[in-house]
């Protein structure tokens, strides 16, 4: 790209509030504020081509922050859940069985009785909707690409990409600058591993007195499935095969609307043996006896990919900062052993909201609203994800059978005396560190599968709807090239053409037989926008930065 000063200046938008990502946090922050005060404008930008083309979810839904923001909702004709938990099981899976676990040993709060079942990819699009109708300016196709930073450090707002690049980084005939968004405060709601939240962590040290953010990569596909199998309502988890029992993970059917499962498979991104590969593991699950006769005879409809935020209550940062605060998963509300994030999130845009208003109301702008940050640990967020700390460093240090014995043992004690014997655990080392050299792990192989209920990456982010703009620069960046090739294969295998869940990573030799001559491939047009890349790369030299507005995948109803 050329100089900054040699491009022309960015027409400049003034606003009371700036919201970075259309998700669940950043469309409730926006509807409260226009409910606490309708004269405040508000904008949200979104990198998606529509609101919900990147939201990606099981999901169950706790309707808590809806019946907070919007108590009306359930007897809306647009209401985006129609299909309430009729039945829950659990399962442990072998390779050839399910053994179901009892929910008697499950304290209350892991509960599923009064949730929905649906898409939270409607439910945004609802959300969207309700905000525009209150007056929100949302800017879908605009991805927030900047910070804008005043002269004290404090942040004043963002600047969307500039479109029409080259892949050279010149400018072509379609070249058109991005706009500057100014905002009193600016929200940043971009979801899990988001870009401008990174660039805020390490500007701000605002997780200095936090644990690591831990995550862990979701694939999920959407199946129409014959009405005779079909259980409106029914939701089954379970863990244990095909994940060693040192590999964190799990996998879910969910069943709702008409005739529509969501089958899905989590891998905890602090596992050692590089040779892993979530995909396939993802793959493995569905053919196992007791999941592919629900989805034989039906039609996958989507597929797509997403990192989430699993540390819990100890990795949640400082969540304010000179300007604006984080919101939903960029703060790491997700709730691990409920496996449930959007709730908090929409707590979090509200908690968020009415301190930004109330600064606004006393004259405020572009300083610390430290008072969402001290509010939100006796929130009923604090209060969903305190109980549950404990649950993923039991599982990290003991593995799945034990670690599940005593994370429940400990939720137990949570829920009846208030305390925990264990205190609060640390996670340790953060996810890119965990890999293993080759030298010290039994290589997986995964098996040719025949079932029908299979596919392959590439069939898989057809059906995700993926389409990025081929002539423009690579939004996968490596901060040393040399470093896949030179470290990462010898060491590892180059993991990324692994742990990437749509065959964005490859090493290509010149000479196949011989391994000769490697080069590191980068296919960006593939990529789901999962971030798992810039998490789990043992060198941390993978870089995710948002690409041209509008590109990524377009989930119908993920």
């Amino acid at each position: 790209m050329a100089e900054t000063e040699e491009l022309p200046p960015r027409e400049a938008m003034d606003y009371d509030v700036v919201i970075v990502g259309a998700g669940p946090a950043g469309l409730s922050a926006a509807i409260r504020l226009k409910q606490i005060s309708p004269d405040l404008s508000v904008v949200v930008i979104e990198k998606g081509s529509e609101p919900g083309a990147h939201i990606l979810s099981g999901a169950v839904i706790d309707p808590i922050g809806l019946d907070r923001l919007l108590p009306d909702w359930r007897g809306r004709d647009d209401a985006p859940l129609k299909t309430k938990v009729t039945s829950d099981d659990m399962f442990w899976l072998t390779s050839t069985s399910a053994v179901t676990i009892p929910h008697v040993i499950n304290p209350k709060l892991m509960s599923n009785e009064g949730k929905f079942i649906g898409s939270l990819a409607n439910v945004v699009r609802f959300l969207a909707q309700e905000a525009e109708g209150l007056g929100v300016e949302i800017y879908p196709g605009f991805a927030g690409a900047e910070l804008l930073y005043g002269e004290k450090g404090e942040v004043l707002g963002v600047a969307t990409g500039d479109m029409g690049v080259g892949r050279d980084g010149a400018p072509k005939d379609s070249f058109t600058r991005g706009m500057e968004l100014r905002g009193k405060y600016t929200l940043i709601a971009e979801g899990a591993r988001g870009s401008l939240a990174k660039e805020l962590l390490k500007k701000y040290a605002l997780d200095a007195n936090s644990e690591p953010q831990k995550f862990s990569i979701g694939l999920k596909e959407l199946w129409r499935i014959p009405k005779e199998k079909h259980r409106p309502g029914h939701m089954q988890h379970s863990v244990g095969w095909p994940l060693a029992d040192d590999t964190g993970g799990g996998s879910f059917l969910y069943h709702f609307d008409e005739d529509l499962v969501s089958v899905g498979f989590v891998v905890y991104l602090n596992y050692s043996n590089p040779t892993l590969s979530p995909f396939d593991e993802f793959q493995r699950f569905k053919a196992h006896p007791a999941i592919a006769p629900v989805l034989e005879g039906g039609q996958r409809l989507a597929y797509g990919a997403r990192a989430l935020t699993s540390g819990g209550w100890q990795s949640v940062p400082k969540l304010t900062f000179p300007g604006g605060a984080l919101i939903g998963c960029s703060a790491g509300f997700m709730n691990v052993p409920r496996i449930k994030g959007s709730h908090n999130a929409v707590l979090s845009g509200i908690l968020a909201a009415d301190h930004v208003a109330a600064a606004l109301a006393e004259g405020r702008a572009h300083d610390e609203v430290s008072a969402y940050d001290a509010a939100w640990g006796a929130s009923d967020i604090g209060k969903d994800l305190k109980p549950v700390r404990n649950v993923k460093p039991l599982l990290s240090k003991f593995g799945t059978k034990l670690g599940i014995m005593l994370g429940g043992f400990d939720m137990w004690t949570n829920e009846l005396f208030g305390v925990s014997l264990f205190g609060t655990l640390k996670h340790g080392k953060p996810d890119y560190a965990c890999l293993k050299p080759l030298s010290q792990v039994t290589p997986i192989v995964y098996p040719k599968l025949t079932s029908k209920v299979v596919f392959d990456k590439l069939s898989s982010v057809f059906v995700s709807n993926t389409n990025h703009e081929e002539d423009q620069p690579c939004h996968l960046t490596l901060r040393d090239p040399s470093v896949p090739i030179e470290k990462n294969l010898p060491l590892y295998g180059e993991p990324a053409r692994l742990y990437c869940p749509a065959g964005v990573y490859e090493v290509v030799y010149a000479e196949e037989a011989t391994k000769s001559d490697p080069r590191f491939v980068i296919n960006a047009q593939n990529c789901v926008h999962c971030k798992t890349c810039d998490i789990k790369d043992p060198a941390q030299n993978i870089n995710w930065v948002p690409p041209e507005g509008g590109g990524g995948p377009n989930y119908p109803n993920m």
